[in-house]
């Protein structure tokens, strides 16, 4: 296995990395992603987004998973079909990206969600954004397939570095040069859609339950991250610009307290990311109906909900400081 190098976006020496260094830089990003579902990842992308915006920051949440759970942390889902779906989502910018022509600027799909952001609004100069899933992303993998050549992730095709890269090369538009923080939500899965998100990110956020099948798809997430590190940097060579997101840590979610701690039935699986040598935050965020449970219809992440749980917003608020002292803003 290729180990994940420890240093967020590389640059490689070579005439390459003359065109690199004079590109702009959004800002740091993050891809958040586990192999099992179910897991928290759309709500900690909300809440630690909602939370970081609070403190005065520009978060920019880019939801690639077809499920649109985090667009629906901020947007009815009538009001959704009724006014993004045929045309202000992602679904529609990854169209533009497979066509032969030059793609949308990924910033006309950029939408600021109301409710959150009048919250945020009465804390500071903060402010949250969304680029919006669809349903139908689901069979964008095929269509990328396609543009491949008939092989979701064929090295040899002459589009293999532009589609690894879409998102990435949107990211770099001055548009975005604004936002302190980026947080991709992936869907759980390697496909193409989660490649660009791979392929964009500094760092990879891995919130797990601590249970045997969430814990085990931790190695494996790393194991096929380190392969497209791999296959992605031989296609680009040494004088292009190469790729190095590093695993940012675990998040322990939906953790069960006895009396005495976490249950007995969870504290094994509590310590297995550190037995592959895989950073845990401190952090852990307890279990919690409503945070779990369906999206409600406010448009507000807990950790910004007003009479909420304290318990849990604290726990979330401490997830926010360590997230932000990790990636050094």
């Amino acid at each position: 296995m290729v180990p994940i190098p420890m240093g967020g976006r590389a640059r490689a020496g070579g005439a390459g990395d003359v065109y690199a260094a004079c590109m702009p830089s959004p800002g740091t990003v993050v891809s958040v992603i586990n192999y099992k579902g179910g897991v928290g990842k759309t709500t900690l992308a909300a809440n630690i987004g909602a939370e970081v915006a609070r403190r005065g920051r520009r978060v920019l949440l880019v939801d690639l998973d077809p499920q649109a759970s985090l667009t629906f942390s901020f947007y009815r889902p009538r009001e959704w079909e009724q006014r993004l779906a045929d045309s202000s989502t992602i679904l529609q910018w990854f169209g533009s990206v497979l066509d032969a022509g030059t793609p949308d600027p990924l910033h006309k799909y950029v939408l600021t969600p109301p409710a959150v952001n009048e919250i945020i609004a009465r804390h500071g100069p903060g402010q949250l954004d969304l680029v919006a899933s669809h349903l139908e992303l689901v069979d964008v993998d095929l269509d990328f397939a396609a543009a491949l050549g008939g092989s979701r992730f064929q090295r040899g095709s002459p589009r293999y570095l532009r589609l690894h890269r879409a998102l990435a090369d949107a990211l770099e538009d001055p548009q975005f040069q604004a936002y302190d923080v980026i947080l991709v939500d992936c869907p759980p899965n390697f496909t193409m859609v989660t490649r660009t998100g791979i392929v964009a990110s500094e760092h990879i956020l891995v919130p797990a339950k601590p249970d045997y099948l969430s814990t085990l798809g931790i190695d494996y997430l790393r194991r096929k991250i380190s392969e497209l590190v791999s296959d992605y940097n031989r296609v680009v060579g040494p004088a292009g610009t190469q790729i190095n997101p590093t695993i940012l840590g675990v998040v322990l979610t939906m953790i069960q307290y006895g009396s005495g701690g976490p249950i007995n039935a969870q504290r094994n699986y509590i310590a297995q990311p550190s037995s592959i040598e895989v950073p845990v935050f401190q952090q852990g965020i307890r279990e919690n109906k409503t945070l779990f449970g369906p999206t409600g219809e406010e448009g507000i992440p807990a950790v910004l909900t007003p009479n909420a749980n304290p318990t849990v917003q604290y726990e979330l608020q401490q997830l926010a400081s360590e997230f932000l002292a990790k990636i050094r803003i």
